[in-house]
């Protein structure tokens, strides 16, 4: 009886660490990038950097601090990409005292639809001028890095790592 019950329970454990749970995908697979990302930082050289690099790493954390996102990208579990740029809409002002600038968070935004691939972290999709875009993307937890000149988007592309938050 005592032998009995230890197969049981022997073969109860086996079976047990042969299921898994929805909770051990893997990274590569289409639901760990499912969510709404917001651009957050740009990750540069600063020894190597150039102007335009600083410059877009130094726009991108004056509009974070203000919780301002320019750029999101909602990957949906039906394999549809939602991007919306509010570049194109940004504004340069001098301040009042005329001792700094200041650029206020857009209230426009360019919206594309599309479908993307997501297969052993490459991401491709087509963008809005019918151009194919593969980026290579390195997910870990709710970050996610993307290599800025891969996405080809103007003020962002000139060198570094775009860092994305999913909300």
């Amino acid at each position: 009886m005592m032998k009995r019950t230890i197969i049981v329970l022997l073969v109860a454990s086996a079976i047990s660490w042969s299921c898994s749970s929805d909770k051990d995908k893997n990274p590569g697979e289409p639901d760990s990038i499912v969510g709404t990302w917001e651009a957050r930082e740009l990750k540069i050289d600063e020894e190597t950097a150039s102007d335009d690099e600083k410059n877009g790493r130094d726009l991108l954390n004056l509009l974070t601090a203000k919780e301002c996102y320019i750029l999101k990208l909602t990957f949906n579990e039906d394999l549809s990409l939602i991007t919306e740029n509010s570049l194109n809409y940004l504004e340069i002002n001098v301040n009042g005292s005329g001792t700094g600038l200041d650029i206020p968070c857009p209230t426009e935004q360019d919206t594309d639809a599309s479908t993307y691939t997501y297969n052993g972290n490459v991401v491709t999709f087509v963008d809005a001028n019918s151009q194919t875009v593969t980026l290579s993307v390195s997910i870990t937890g709710d970050t996610m890095a993307v290599d800025a000149t891969d996405l080809d988007i103007a003020e962002l592309n000139t060198g570094g790592q775009l860092i994305f938050q999913r909300r």
